[in-house]
């Protein structure tokens, strides 16, 4: 008897371990479920703040920035879309810009309008068009510096801006908004942080800053005494221009473009003269407004797309078929 009571107090106290060492587990395992959870969410909270801090708004510029007009001529071409998508995603990122858009044909295309309805930037954006003269378009494989190029597109956008600021204007005439234009070409790759100094240009000045990749040059840029004045260009190609800088390179406060209606491009001016052309009715060099953290930062650059090689494509093209039949590339 003694013995079948030691067995039973043998079994309750085994029964009794091990759900002492089941209970003991399981508090364990909460500690670790909860303690992996608030892992987790603390990994979630980091990355929203990242997103919040660093992912979004920290590059967006001033939202209280004067608006900032940005001119780009663009045509049909193979690459096309491709180069468009690039900007408007810059574009999206900076919500003082107003994108003006001229196409050089003779009417608008689908395609522009189908790229800003899916960028969100209908708002935000004009779509023109201004078709280039047949004798100063240029034919086959001419180089692209043969002729001029953008000047009917960027005169259409000038004469669009200049009637909307007028039209601003007539509700504000003494104090008309501070605004800025920019052009802004399609291959080129800008930095957000470009349009956050464009917006810091003072009324009837033009800013200036560096732009790399241009010119034959790692970096072509304003030459600033101590004082922060502009003196010149470290310009390589042709530097006895008036302004030997590239078009991505400055931007105008809009009340010089209202004051001197007669500055515009002009199809009459010697290769690389285009800029100068502008500008000259506008401002002298020692009166620009240096930026870029006084022109040592460079925030765009002047690159270009590779052509496309589409040979199969001509081929098949020639049969009658297309690759991208019913698509939009």
């Amino acid at each position: 008897m003694n013995q079948e009571v030691r067995f039973r107090r043998k079994h309750v106290i085994i029964f009794l371990s091990i759900v002492g060492i089941l209970f003991i587990y399981s508090l364990s395992s909460s500690r670790d479920c909860a303690g992996s959870e608030q892992f987790s969410r603390s990994k979630v909270d980091g990355a929203e703040s990242w997103e919040a801090g660093q992912g979004r708004d920290a590059f967006l510029p001033n939202r209280k920035g004067p608006t900032i007009y940005a001119v780009t001529p663009t045509y049909a071409r193979p690459v096309q879309k491709a180069e468009l998508t690039r900007l408007s995603q810059v574009i999206r990122l900076v919500p003082n810009v107003f994108w003006v858009i001229v196409e050089d044909a003779s009417q608008t295309s689908t395609l522009v309008t189908n790229l800003l309805r899916r960028s969100g930037l209908q708002e935000r954006s004009v779509q023109l068009f201004a078709k280039t003269p047949t004798n100063f378009k240029l034919q086959g494989k001419d180089p692209n510096w043969l002729k001029p190029r953008g000047v009917e597109q960027r005169n259409e956008a000038l004469k669009w801006i200049r009637n909307r600021l007028k039209h601003n204007a007539l509700g504000e005439p003494e104090s008309p908004s501070h605004s800025i234009v920019y052009f802004m070409d399609d291959d080129n790759t800008y930095s957000t942080e470009l349009f956050e100094e464009m917006s810091t240009i003072e009324r009837g000045k033009v800013g200036v800053w560096p732009v790399g990749l241009v010119g034959g040059l790692m970096v072509e840029k304003p030459v600033l005494n101590r004082d922060g004045l502009v003196l010149g260009f470290n310009s390589a190609w042709k530097p006895e221009r008036p302004f030997p800088l590239d078009m991505a390179g400055f931007a105008i406060s809009s009340d010089l473009l209202l004051e001197n209606p007669q500055a515009q491009f002009s199809y009459e001016v010697e290769r690389g003269y285009q800029e100068s052309e502008i500008l000259r009715h506008l401002t002298i060099v020692h009166d620009m407004q240096p930026l870029a953290n006084r022109c040592k930062d460079v925030l765009v650059w002047h690159t270009r797309t590779e052509t496309p090689k589409l040979d199969a494509e001509k081929a098949l093209q020639k049969s009658g078929k297309k690759s991208n039949d019913g698509m939009e590339v």
